[in-house]
This record gives structure tokens, sequence and C-alpha cells, in this order.
């Protein structure tokens, strides 16, 4: 006889979901080390299969579903949905402004809740920003870090992307900040496939960058999360990447062609690769035109 499903079932089952892709990563994770593992990133081999996956994912699934969003949904529209989720988050900035103790923060995220709630209407317009109020960027994992938490091991999580050991837990400490918590697991479902949708819509055109610039897009995305995660964090604009290279090789030895002077731009500011501080994602097969004899 088939049993009916609660609502306390589903919403325990939705509250364990985060807990179980990360026990999953874990379990994994016995497997993931080997002879190719890196220094900063020993679940490598484990953290490239799920990336393989991810990508394929988002590829034949995800990519697709965001294109024709676009095209059926009138700009206008997509703001508005844009500007809604926004205003939940503002939520978890709040919070966890609150529990780092940045007062003034997190009075400007509590304005602008208010503001955007009223005024724009559920949070379909975004009045806050225009008024001068900052749009923060805040999670759980952060706020571990705050209190000196370490990252832990980087971590590509199945379906969500990446992470780490520490912000994995973002998954979970959400998880009462978000208003699907509190409605039918219809409500819920719904609720998450629009911000997903609406937030891979608004990534397209750096998907696009990232597949026609790296040549190594597990690489480049792991180094770029770990630098704009530090840069949160610390906001020191210096903030230097890991060194993922050879154990064996010395961290004094920079890749070739690769600029260790610069510092990284802010974020919104433009810039070459160098001029951040990134990694030189150049074919290492490829001569540098410095190392030609002279008079060729």
């Amino acid at each position: 006889m088939r049993m009916a499903k609660t609502p306390d079932a589903a919403r325990t089952l939705r509250a364990l979901s985060g807990g179980v892709l990360l026990a999953a990563a874990f379990a994994l994770s016995g497997c993931a080390t080997g002879p190719d593992r890196k220094p900063g990133d020993p679940l490598e081999p484990m953290n490239r299969e799920i990336f393989k996956f991810n990508d394929a994912a988002d590829r034949y699934v995800a990519r697709p579903i965001a294109t024709g969003y676009v095209k059926v949904t009138p700009a206008p529209l997509r703001t508005a949905i844009s500007s809604f989720f926004s205003n939940i988050g503002d939520v978890g900035n709040f919070a966890n402004n609150l529990l780092q103790l940045k007062i003034t923060d997190a009075t400007e995220d509590l304005m602008r809740i208010v503001i955007n709630s009223t005024f724009g209407i559920g949070g379909l317009i975004d009045w806050a920003t225009p008024a001068g109020l900052p749009k923060h960027d805040q999670d759980f994992g952060l706020t571990l870090g705050h209190y000196g938490v370490p990252s832990g091991p980087y971590l590509v999580l199945p379906l969500l992307g990446p992470s780490s050991v520490r912000d994995a837990t973002n998954w979970i400490a959400s998880y009462p900040l978000s208003p699907g918590t509190y409605l039918s697991t219809e409500a819920d479902v719904s609720l998450f496939v629009m911000r997903f949708v609406s937030a891979r819509a608004d990534l397209l055109g750096a998907t696009d960058i990232l597949s026609q610039a790296a040549l190594d897009k597990y690489a480049f995305v792991r180094d770029a999360y770990t630098q704009r995660r530090q840069y949160q964090l610390t906001g020191a604009a210096n903030a230097a990447l890991p060194d993922y290279g050879d154990e064996g090789g010395g961290a004094a030895a920079p890749a070739a062609g690769a600029s260790t002077t610069a510092a990284p731009a802010k974020p919104g500011m433009g810039g070459s690769s160098s001029s951040q501080g990134l990694p030189n994602y150049a074919d290492p097969g490829v001569a540098e035109p410095a190392s030609a004899p002279a008079g060729k």
C-alpha cells in the first residue's frame, strides 16, 4: 500500500539533501586521491570526475533550458525575477553579517529588504541600489572563515559546482532562510527551479567566455573560485592563489609566462589575466617569443 508523503517528511528530506550530497562526496574520497593529486587540491581526481558530470549536465540540460528561457521571456520580466531572488538573498546576507558583528552592513541589508519588499512589490523592483544601499555577498562559509575556520580542500559538489569542505555547509545553513522551507513541496520545487534557471541565464555570457578562453576548464574554475573566496573573506587585493604545482618543483618556480607581481583587479574591473594575477593558461607546448634566438 502506497503511503502519502507528509509535508513534514518532505521538508525533512529537503533539509538532509545538502548533507547527503556532501556525504556522497566524502564517501568517494577514499578513491579520490592518487599520484595525480596536487597540493591544495588533494581530491582532484574525484573532483575532475564530478566536474565532468556537472559540465555534461550543464551542456545538455541546464544551458539549453536557460537559453530557451532568455528567448521566450522579455528582458524586463527576467530582471524582475532576478531582483526577486536577489531580495531573498539579502535575508542570508543580513543573517551572516549579523553573525559576523558587521552591524553597518547588516543594517544596510535589512533596509534593502524592507525597501525592496514594500516599494519594490515583493522585490520585483530594486529600489535600494539606486538609493545608495550596496548589495553585499555573504554566506555561512564566509562567516565560518571570519572566525578562523579553514576552508579545507577544494571540493566539487554534484550539480552544485565548486565549493570547499567549509563552504559546503552553505547548503545546509541556508535551509531555514529559504522561503521554500515554509511552503508546500510543489511550491518549493517550483521556486528552486525558477531560481536555478534565472541564475543560469544570467551566466550565459560568462560560460561562453570560459569555453573559449580556458584550455583546462577545471583548473580555471578552481583557481577563479579559490581567489574569489579569498577576496570575499579578506578583501585583500593581493590575495595569492594556492600553489597547484608539482610538490617537488618548489614554490619559487612560477609557471612559464605567468605574472607573479601584479595584484588581481577588484571585482567588476577589467584587465587581462596577467594584470589580475591569474595563472597563464597558454599552451605549454608553444614556445615563448622571448625564447627565440636573436635575429629571428
